[in-house]
């Protein structure tokens, strides 16, 4: 990976990518080390070849898409790649779940990965990359210049809070109830250059930063700035990365759909000479705070100082975008208690049997 990107790389609009990470599992669901064999010892199908890695530990593997032309054609080619790796996995013996956080999995009886990147990470960030186990869903959407994209990341704060009170599907973490609806974020901010970032002025404003932080030694390159929205400096996109991991394919369907839609619409606004709401990082803290812990009951903070139920936003937001996925994922059980009642009336082993990817071609 290069250090740094480029604002040459922005010169698309509204093009598609979905990296998904999720965890490899053994015959029982329990999350194993399986990363190794499936990327490296055994040839994957030619639709997963150079889009599928894996992660800081040996259970957790990512795919990515293709670049996806519209919208429209995102799902069959989404299904495509979920079909391949889980044929793909069952081929050496194991299987695939999609969580935030796997419900079984201790970060402390777990493989780390031996890629030096990794190696690299673990030496300098210590005890918060040690544990971190998360999974989670990457959506990226093409925009066709570099300073358009950063005004887009900008506005996308405000919405981030409601994906991931939308996603919260990760109550467990070591073996534990947290308390959390989604404590993969919680757990995921202990590391450096997380979160939610400031805005940026412009392009250059961002590209300076980026460098900096490459020169200062405090990320190895431009990958390790791990915010919950970026501008993609090498692929030429704006990235969401709030999301917890989903098994359902709907529901990250609903959120590719949302994406979408936010990003077209503030280019449009862009284009036409909008200025950058003004947003206090503190009040956008505090709404992705409530995500984290109430999930779907969560009650956020509105732009006028009043607050508004998870659903009302939700209701308000498809209305104004002229989508639904995201109303159909808020009107079904959140993925948090799903995971709660499931583990309370049969057990862990249903539960985990709950969160394995499934073949429907």
């Amino acid at each position: 990976m290069e250090e740094t990107g480029s604002a040459a790389a922005f010169d698309r609009m509204g093009t598609l990518g979905i990296e998904e990470e999720f965890y490899v599992v053994d015959e029982y669901g329990r999350p194993t080390s399986g990363s190794d064999e499936l990327v490296y010892e055994r040839e994957p199908p030619e639709i997963l070849e150079g889009r599928l890695d894996h992660e800081l530990f040996k259970t957790v593997i990512e795919t990515q898409t293709p670049t996806i032309e519209s919208f429209d054609d995102a799902r069959d080619v989404f299904d495509d790649i979920r079909n391949a790796l889980v044929r793909h996995a069952s081929a050496s013996g194991f299987q695939v779940a999609a969580a935030g956080l796997h419900p079984l999995a201790k970060w402390r009886e777990l493989e780390h990965a031996e890629k030096t990147r990794y190696r690299s990470q673990l030496e300098r960030i210590q005890y918060p990359q040690h544990r971190n186990t998360t999974a989670g869903l990457h959506v990226h959407v093409g925009v066709d210049d570099a300073d358009k994209a950063v005004w887009i990341a900008n506005e996308l704060r405000w919405h981030l809070p409601v994906m991931l009170a939308l996603s919260a599907n990760s109550p467990y973490w070591d073996g534990f109830d947290t308390g959390l609806a989604s404590a993969r974020a919680k757990i995921f901010e202990g590391l450096p250059n997380t979160g939610m970032p400031t805005a940026f002025d412009s392009y250059d404003d961002f590209a300076a930063f980026e460098r900096r932080m490459v020169e200062s030694e405090s990320i190895d390159d431009r990958g390790e700035l791990w915010f919950d929205v970026r501008p993609h400096s090498g692929h030429g996109t704006v990235e969401v990365r709030t999301p917890d991991g989903q098994q359902d394919r709907d529901i990250v369907m609903g959120f590719v759909e949302y994406v979408h839609a936010l990003v077209v619409s503030m280019a449009q606004r862009y284009e036409d000479g909008e200025s950058n709401t003004r947003m206090r990082r503190e009040v956008l803290n505090e709404n992705k705070w409530r995500a984290i812990r109430h999930g779907h009951d969560a009650e956020l903070l509105t732009r006028d100082g009043e607050t508004a139920s998870l659903g009302t936003v939700v209701d308000q937001e498809c209305s104004r975008l002229g989508i639904d996925g995201v109303q159909r994922i808020y009107e079904r059980e959140s993925g948090a208690h799903r995971q709660r009642r499931l583990r309370q009336q049969a057990g862990v082993a249903t539960l985990a049997d709950d969160l394995l990817l499934v073949n429907d071609a």
